[in-house]
């Protein structure tokens, strides 16, 4: 049980460290866009998107001027849910199937 505690508390120094939620940015905000995440973008809800779009735009802004959120409205790593990943999930899935389906 403490390795898990360990874990645990490792897992939320490196996602403090890594500094995007300090731009309010989630963790699935910074994902590489290949085929695959492009994809399960489009499939988003329209409102998932737009705060995705939002979150990404005013990062750029900080960035662009060298600064960070106030430390209140930086993303908790409670806070950060992976919103995207059901749907990239699901592309892969597909694609895999494809590609199986295709070797026949």
């Amino acid at each position: 049980a403490g390795g898990g505690r360990m874990i645990e508390r490792l897992r939320k120094w490196y996602y403090n460290a890594a500094g995007f939620n300090k731009l309010g940015l989630m963790r699935d905000d910074t994902l590489h866009e290949d085929d695959d995440v492009k994809e399960a973008l489009k499939r988003l809800p329209e409102h998932l998107y737009n705060a995705r779009v939002f979150r990404i735009k005013r990062a750029l802004d900080l960035s662009l001027k060298h600064q960070i959120l106030p430390k209140d409205q930086w993303v908790k790593y409670e806070e950060d849910h992976h919103y995207l990943e059901p749907y990239l999930k699901e592309v892969i899935r597909e694609r895999h199937e494809r590609e199986a389906w295709n070797k026949k």
